[in-house]
């Protein structure tokens, strides 16, 4: 079975003042990076964004259907793309294919988690598997089955635009720190960049690592 990976990198950046998707750290956009880290364990990579706004970038583009209503859209635009390349025909119902979906803006991620976090979906029946954090869901770090798409589109045709709302509609694996915990020793994996100040402190540590040879 295809492994599939999305990176979602279709946000405003309004908090944040300039597109974080081309912010650097250690010589790497964050577009770059996140990339790169889904290809550890994805066979394929897209990028899902507005038509034409990254294309000279090395990976897949996929333009959003919905580029104006939130990262809900963009989930299904993957969806329904996965959905698609795994059954070109009509759609298959309990499609257990599966895609990794990622935002672009967790520069504390790592192979290791993800790995899991795809290990782990592929044990169970669950539509979406999906950590939990302090800051509650965290629905741009997930695993997501292809039959989630017809589900998701029904919410989304219905209105809501909140993605864990939508994710309400599906069977669930939600994992809660101790199922991740190990991979967090700095209690930083879920930390993303939503301000200038987030990113300075992120790049400040990633790049001291860097340079110290422990990245």
């Amino acid at each position: 079975m295809i492994r599939r990976g999305f990176l979602q990198a279709g946000g405003g950046s309004t908090r944040f003042g300039t597109d974080k998707a081309l912010v650097k750290i250690a010589g790497k956009t964050m577009l770059e990076r996140t990339a790169e880290l889904l290809a550890t364990v994805c066979d394929e990579v897209s990028i899902v964004a507005p038509a034409q706004k990254y294309e000279n970038f090395p990976w897949p583009m996929l333009a959003d259907r919905w580029p104006a209503e939130g990262p809900l859209g963009g989930i299904l635009t993957a969806l329904l793309s996965a959905e698609l390349a795994a059954h070109p025909g009509p759609r298959v119902a309990g499609d257990e294919s599966r895609s990794l979906i990622l935002g672009c803006d967790m520069p504390f991620l790592t192979p290791e988690f993800l790995s899991f976090l795809w290990e782990r979906a592929s044990l169970n029946k669950a539509q979406v598997v999906v950590p939990e954090s302090e800051s509650g869901l965290e629905p741009l770090c997930a695993c997501w089955r292809a039959d989630a798409a017809a589900t998701i589109q029904t919410a989304f045709d219905s209105g809501v635009r909140k993605v864990t709302q939508a994710m309400q509609q599906l069977t669930m694996e939600v994992l809660d720190e101790p199922l991740w915990k190990r991979f967090d020793t700095h209690n930083r994996l879920f930390s993303n960049m939503n301000t200038p100040a987030d990113y300075e402190q992120a790049r400040h540590i990633l790049e001291t690592e860097f340079e110290t040879g422990k990245l």
